[in-house]
């Protein structure tokens, strides 16, 4: 025994580090503070894009301890300073992530104090932080307190949720999937495609639906195809749309739509995930008319939140079709669901193991409140209007009036397509601010994606001026 208990406490000995003392843990604060204050204040100025690629082997793992100071350094170095900026309000390229300072502030309460949310048993206040702000979510897109909802680490997962709902719902499984039909726009966010993969719905048919001068669905073509699968034999049972399209920023005719799903009997998904949170906007909220009649809606509180990546929404209206998925129990697990209690997060999820995701957002508005969120998503849409203007006046031609704000521009050449793609590449190389493209209609166009927080009057003046450089420098005839 003795034996044992000297094995054990050399054991101690050597795992004792994991847990720092006192005086390390303020050293770590003190040296993370400081990179903090200067990663911040250097963001203005910083690039938003760089080329440049890590050294082979730069961030492998070493057998030897390493300082803090020295790792903070690698990852100033060889993370931060290379590649896309996510945290740059300089990043109009992809839909970007925010990143705010009071969602960082959860995070590490989050991973310090270690509370698991799947199950209401283990951590309620944390759990019915979750219910909360679905609920409050519910109540912004016209849901009714009877549905369900999770938070999940974005789009993608939220999506799948509500798609695998949707496919329990409606029995597509065995022999009746290859004659279930959904019903796609062909600017619908590629997770869409990529989550029918995941849940067994690869041999499912889709049926792309035309799509308007403005990139939206045509309910009228929406119709017609449903009549002509109908009337083949078919089995429609899913029609998908969207409230900000990643391509163009378009939100289709929801109305429209939901009229079209109540009247063939049709599951009506709404992905929202870009666009969503634009209904806090008094000026572009009458655009969302519709989306409360949906089954189900995916918003990404990472997008219009301006939140820090690994956070989306899924609600759902259908309670039981979710469960249908998701609900299993195992033995060791009967102490932890024996009460009555809210829905347990792990039921309407796949993820059994539940990061306690919620509290980047709830701390944020619960510190600020609602009002900065709003003003911010209101000055990126006017922001959008600003960029395009100036674009214009330099010689661009221009998509039609964005949605929100989302848009894309190309400049009139010879071989559009090429010199667009060359004029792309010169502004990748600059880096100042991140742009990037995309293909409509065999058209190579450039998009701008104007939703950081920290996107402001100047950073669309500096980048209006990184595209006039570019353009001389193509010698562009102006």
């Amino acid at each position: 025994m003795s034996d044992l208990i000297d094995k054990i406490n050399q054991l101690h000995e050597k795992s004792a580090s994991l847990e720092p003392t006192e005086a390390e843990r303020e050293d770590y604060l003190s040296q993370l503070g400081e990179f903090t204050t200067r990663f911040i204040e250097a963001l203005p100025d910083m690039k938003a894009y760089t080329a440049d690629q890590p050294k082979p082997g730069v961030m492998g793992l070493s057998e030897k301890k390493q300082s803090f100071e020295a790792l903070l350094e690698l990852y100033d170095r060889e993370v931060v300073a290379k590649g896309i900026k996510p945290a740059s309000g300089g990043h109009l390229g992809y839909i970007p992530g925010g990143g705010i300072y009071t969602s960082a502030l959860a995070d590490y309460l989050v991973d310090l104090t270690n509370e698991y949310v799947g199950i209401n048993f283990s951590c309620p206040a944390g759990v019915a932080i979750e219910h909360e702000l679905l609920d409050w979510m519910k109540s912004l897109f016209g849901f009714p307190k009877t549905a369900v909802g999770n938070l999940a680490s974005g789009g993608s997962i939220a999506n799948l949720i509500a798609l695998t709902a949707a496919r329990d719902k409606y029995e597509i499984k065995n022999e009746r999937v290859k004659s279930s039909v959904i019903y796609l726009s062909p600017q619908v966010h590629h997770c869409i495609q990529k989550a029918l993969r995941i849940i067994g719905l690869e041999d499912v048919q889709i049926h792309y639906v035309e799509l308007d001068d403005k990139s939206r669905i045509d309910s009228e073509d929406l119709e017609n195809k449903i009549r002509t699968d109908k009337a083949k034999g078919l089995n429609p049972y899913l029609i998908i749309a969207s409230a900000g399209t990643t391509d163009t920023g378009a939100i289709d005719p929801l109305i429209d739509i939901g009229d079209i799903a109540d009247r063939h009997g049709l599951w009506y998904h709404v992905d929202a995930a870009y666009g969503g949170f634009f209904i806090l906007v008094d000026q572009v909220k009458h655009k969302f008319k519709g989306i409360e009649r949906a089954d189900s809606i995916v918003i990404d509180p990472h997008k219009g939140l301006f939140l820090p990546y690994g956070l989306g929404a899924v609600l759902v209206k259908d309670k039981e079709a979710v469960y249908h998925s998701h609900v299993y129990r195992a033995n060791y697990m009967q102490d932890a669901v024996a009460e009555a209690s809210a829905a347990h997060p792990a039921d309407l999820s796949p993820e059994l193991t539940k990061h306690f995701r919620s509290l980047r957002l709830w701390l944020p508005l619960q510190l600020h409140g609602i009002e900065p969120f709003k003003a911010c998503l209101e000055e990126k849409i006017l922001l959008t209007h600003y960029f395009r203007r100036g674009l214009k006046e330099m010689g661009f031609k221009l998509g039609p009036e964005p949605d929100l704000s989302v848009s894309y521009f190309w400049y009139p050449a010879e071989d559009e397509n090429e010199f667009n793609k060359a004029l792309l590449n010169i502004l990748h190389q600059d880096g100042e601010v991140f742009l990037s493209s995309t293909v409509l209609n065999d058209k190579f166009v450039i998009r701008m994606a104007l939703l950081s927080f920290r996107t402001k009057l100047e950073t669309i003046d500096k980048a209006l001026k990184m595209i006039d450089r570019a353009l001389d420098q193509l010698g562009a005839n102006r």
